[in-house]
């Protein structure tokens, strides 16, 4: 694969596997919750409790949304035929939007576009947390390019739920 190939992230939220033990989420949520309020820096537990709940294994019945987010992507690859498409998950669930980079990284991919399902504005994930990454990435890996598309144009993303709207009620798909 030359560096003339481009790639696409595309990043879910990420939800957590119905069958986790509750303790570890917990856990995380409580650790991770008085850091941001402190302000501290982050420890290795939460990086512990992280990557067990990232890596824990999913099935669809376990993580429809992780199953939904690589259905979207199947859909989408074939619309972007000079694109390698990544998935990635802003959190709990692997991969990471960074390990998502790495593994571009290693291909030795130059152009990265970061595209969110998290489409409406107002959202600190899609307007605060997704940018700072790709600030991050953009010092971790300087001879790639990030693109990170966002926000919508809110136009398109109307005309788009009106069809939907207009369509399903002459079709209704339940």
């Amino acid at each position: 694969m030359g560096n003339n190939k481009q790639a696409v992230i595309l990043i879910g939220h990420g939800g957590l596997p119905s069958d986790i033990p509750k303790g570890i989420v917990e856990d995380f949520m409580r650790i991770h919750k008085q850091r941001v309020r402190a302000g501290t820096e982050i420890t290795s537990k939460e990086i512990e409790l992280d990557a067990t709940i990232r890596n824990w294994e999913r099935t669809s019945e376990t993580d429809p949304y992780k199953a939904g987010l690589e259905t979207l992507a199947q859909h989408l690859a074939p619309r972007l035929d000079d694109y390698i498409l990544k998935t990635a998950y802003n959190e709990f669930c692997y991969p990471s939007i960074e390990q998502a980079a790495d593994e571009l990284a290693k291909e030795n991919i130059v152009d990265v576009v970061l595209i969110t399902t998290m489409i409406t504005p107002g959202g600190s994930h899609s307007e605060k947390e997704i940018p700072e990454e790709v600030d991050a990435l953009r010092l971790k890996y300087p001879t790639m390019n990030f693109h990170y598309a966002w926000p919508y144009d809110l136009d398109i993303f109307s005309n788009l739920l009106a069809d939907h709207i207009k369509t399903f009620t002459k079709t209704p798909y339940v």
